[in-house]
């Protein structure tokens, strides 16, 4: 029953965005109300589980979406954006720029919160698409696909961290499963997927997009890389850090400070202020007015991914996740794909990909020692099935759209269906190393 009652929500929602033309935050608080009701949350409760979903999404995010845009407009329109492709383009050349943009988004994506990577890299998409007039889903596809299937796969991300916590795996042996399991799925999720929506059009955000300059006016291309990617930087050291020597007391204290999201942010930004801002010849009046314009743009997106956050949390309110999955447990699948089911429904009942993850692993966790599982399989297993087809409900989903400025039908056929190549092509690989592992 519960499952035919977030499908009708769901297709209410996307109706009322579509049809009715309906602002998409309001039709996502609207639903909420509807959804919460029809699954029996008490009427008093409804709109603070709203207000608690609004506010836990923002709270994790605002910080790092708002300075990542103040970021990137800052790397646009200081030539810094320009600069980058330029030499992407010398080292790669224009016929492999798609693999060269999959390579990045892979590198920087194991260290990288998902958000604060596609904040940071979707403005480099938008500077080669319109200097090299490629399109930019077509480029911009492969480099998020690499993006999620670090996500969901690679330790020491923090979701896959946090199962290989939960199913008692070896971090080292999911690092290593997980490479062979991510090549295939990006390969397959980016470049090769995309020859099918290769003359997808997509109208992406200008203000990520800055008026080709002259090469003298451009600032040095050590200078770019590193203001554009300081956020990468600090964060991978601090992870690799971490892992490697777990310190403790207050060195552990400042290395968690230093490397949180936020923290790394407001640290890229004011580097990035200086470096390629003032010391460029940029005044303080000029860079302030960039960070202006990256906030009236970014604010319709803030809006949306609070808006998935009151659904969400309506959903997890319910109890409703715990529902769908409760009759598969006695179930006689294969227990790898078992787990991959679980997250998979969440997934798609939920939209958050670390929930879903998260809550499929403290459903299967009690009972891996029944089933035999390969737990650094289960942990890839889980978290090929918490990307599983990410719709309206996913914050995601919603960033992409709005970013890349494509209609709900656009984003389905692009994003919804390499977040689904991603996660087949993960539970297939998965299954093929658990005949040799």
């Amino acid at each position: 029953m519960s499952f035919f009652i977030i499908l009708k929500c769901i297709i209410i929602l996307v109706l009322l965005i579509t049809k009715a033309k309906l602002n998409p935050f309001l039709a996502f608080v609207i639903v909420s109300i509807y959804t919460g009701l029809m699954l029996g949350v008490p009427l008093s409760e409804v709109t603070n589980i709203i207000e608690k979903g609004i506010g836990g999404m923002l709270g994790g995010l605002v910080i790092v979406i708002v300075l990542g845009a103040m970021l990137g407009k800052l790397v646009a329109e200081t030539g810094a954006a320009q600069k980058i492709t330029n030499v992407l383009m010398k080292i790669f050349g224009e016929r492999n720029m798609q693999w060269a943009l999959m390579t990045t988004g892979f590198v920087v994506g194991i260290p990288l919160f998902y958000n604060v990577g596609f904040v940071l890299l979707v403005p480099l998409i938008f500077a080669v698409s319109y200097q090299y007039k490629m399109k930019a889903v077509y480029i911009g596809i492969p480099m998020l696909a690499a993006l999620s299937v670090t996500h969901g796969f690679l330790p020491p991300h923090p979701s896959p961290t946090a199962l290989v916590g939960q199913l008692s795996a070896d971090m080292g042996l999911t690092l290593i499963y997980g490479f062979c399991i991510a090549v295939p799925a990006i390969i397959l999720a980016g470049p090769v997927f995309t020859k099918m929506i290769k003359n997808m059009d997509a109208k992406p955000l200008k203000t990520f997009v800055a008026e080709t300059k002259e090469e003298k006016d451009l600032p040095g291309g050590v200078n770019s890389f590193l203001s554009a990617l300081l956020p990468v930087f600090l964060l991978g050291s601090v992870a690799l850090l971490q892992l490697v020597w777990q310190p403790t007391g207050a060195v552990g204290d400042w290395l968690g400070f230093i490397g949180n999201p936020s923290v790394v942010m407001i640290i890229a930004l004011a580097f990035a202020t200086w470096s390629i801002g003032l010391n460029q010849g940029h005044d303080m009046k000029q860079i302030m007015e960039f960070y202006t314009e990256a906030i009236k743009d970014i604010s319709p997106i803030l809006l949306i991914v609070a808006g998935a956050g009151a659904l969400k949390q309506v959903f997890i309110a319910s109890g409703v996740s715990a529902e769908l999955v409760a009759g598969l447990q006695d179930s006689a699948i294969h227990p790898l794909l078992l787990g991959w089911l679980i997250a998979g429904i969440i997934r798609v009942a939920i939209g958050s990909a670390t929930v879903a993850g998260l809550t499929a692993a403290g459903i299967i966790a009690p009972v891996m020692d029944q089933i035999g599982a390969n737990p650094n399989l289960m942990v890839l297993a889980v978290g090929a099935g918490s990307l599983l087809f990410s719709h309206v409900n996913d914050s995601g989903f919603w960033m992409y759209k709005e970013y890349f400025n494509l209609s709900i039908k656009d984003t389905i056929k692009s994003w919804s269906v390499m977040e689904t190549i991603v996660s087949v092509v993960g539970l297939a690989g998965v299954l093929l190393l658990d005949m040799f592992v």
